[in-house]
């Protein structure tokens, strides 16, 4: 019985380093250079001629993969080698995309020149659009000019919002720039922390399938706790720190001694020293005993209850150091107002009978 020769499904495909090229997407160039580098196996040489077959194809097309991930020639180098001494790559490559994916669910958005300026006023600032496709905040869009992809809208609503309020561009940029590298900081910190805690087992050694799909269900359920985390902690940052801001403008905005800020800080120190809920001494008529022109500088105090709600809204609001003053100073607008509304009734009552009938009735 003689042998039959093989069908076509049998034979292996064969190319020329040209057909190659053509079917894999890389130069010739390219194929050399990398069969130089050891990341593709020599051709077959038949005769004078190079020959290639399938696995060469697909070892081109791994590594053009490899390489829109990110990774360099160097570490893919090490991934083949890995493959072909017979790991199974499968999921630490799902790693990869785990680790490559999105860390937000914002979505990229376009939009043209013409609602970019809108957007900031209505004045084409060219210098500006350029710091921000500098900053990563605008990508340009090739053969469209008059068109930006906008990776984070979120932040491009946000400059918007603070150029309206009357923020300059430049301090937007310069702000950003710093706001950028202090994130940066803290994230690198995350990943170290995240690495010496939890990732460090994966990766002192080339992880297994099964190792690697353990890295990348971590991936997942950290994913969110580095913005969460951020998120909270801001917050609690900015209610301190905008309460305190305030607490500073509000004791330098109080009435003192000339001097400006002697003045000001002889006014904390009295402050300081009054009961926590104490107003001045007024007379049963509802007046002022007599003017006080600095709430905190009245010698005359009693101490008055205050509902726990109102003491501690008055605390949150000032700080306990100033909650007298505050006090002090509510309750003396108020008695002014009543004073002043009390001396338009009496001398409306004294007035003669036709000028009170042309006075405005209350």
């Amino acid at each position: 019985m003689t042998d039959q020769p093989p069908t076509a499904e049998a034979r292996t495909a064969e190319y020329r380093i040209e057909e190659l090229a053509h079917l894999s997407g890389a130069t010739v160039r390219t194929i050399r250079a990398y069969q130089d580098r050891g990341l593709l196996p020599r051709p077959e040489r038949r005769g004078r001629a190079n020959v290639y077959g399938d696995a060469h194809l697909a070892r081109l097309r791994q590594i053009a993969d490899l390489l829109d991930r990110g990774y360099t020639l160097a570490s893919i180098k090490e991934l083949l080698e890995a493959w072909d001494a017979g790991l199974d790559l499968g999921g630490v490559l799902g790693l990869v995309a785990e680790i490559d994916g999105p860390w937000t669910d914002e979505k990229a958005s376009r939009i043209s020149r013409a609602d970019l300026d809108t957007a900031f006023g209505g004045t084409s600032d060219d210098a500006a659009v350029a710091e921000a496709v500098e900053l990563g905040v605008l990508e340009r869009i090739p053969g469209h000019d008059d068109e930006y992809l906008v990776p984070s809208p979120r932040e491009l609503a946000v400059a918007a919002e603070l150029h309206s309020a009357g923020v300059p561009l430049p301090a937007i940029s310069g702000h950003l720039r710093e706001v950028r590298g202090q994130v940066e900081h803290i994230a690198a910190r995350f990943v170290d922390f995240t690495t010496d805690h939890l990732f460090r087992p994966y990766l002192d050694h080339p992880p297994t399938d099964t190792e690697a799909a353990e890295a990348a269900a971590l991936v997942r359920r950290l994913r969110p706790l580095a913005q969460q985390t951020i998120d909270a902690e801001l917050a609690r940052a900015m209610r301190t720190l905008a309460t305190r801001y305030l607490r500073r403008h509000l004791a330098e905005a109080q009435p003192g001694e000339p001097g400006g800020s002697r003045g000001a800080r002889n006014g904390e120190r009295a402050a300081a020293t009054a009961p926590a809920s104490v107003i001045p001494r007024a007379t049963e008529s509802g007046t002022a005993s007599r003017p006080v022109t600095d709430p905190r500088a009245a010698t005359d105090r009693e101490p008055v209850l205050l509902p726990a709600e109102t003491a501690q809204a008055v605390r949150d609001l000032v700080g306990p150091d100033n909650m007298a003053a505050f006090i002090a100073a509510a309750a003396d607008r108020e008695v002014r107002a009543r004073t002043m509304d009390a001396l338009a009734a009496s001398a409306l009552r004294d007035a003669p009978a036709a000028e009170r009938s042309h006075s405005p009735r209350r």
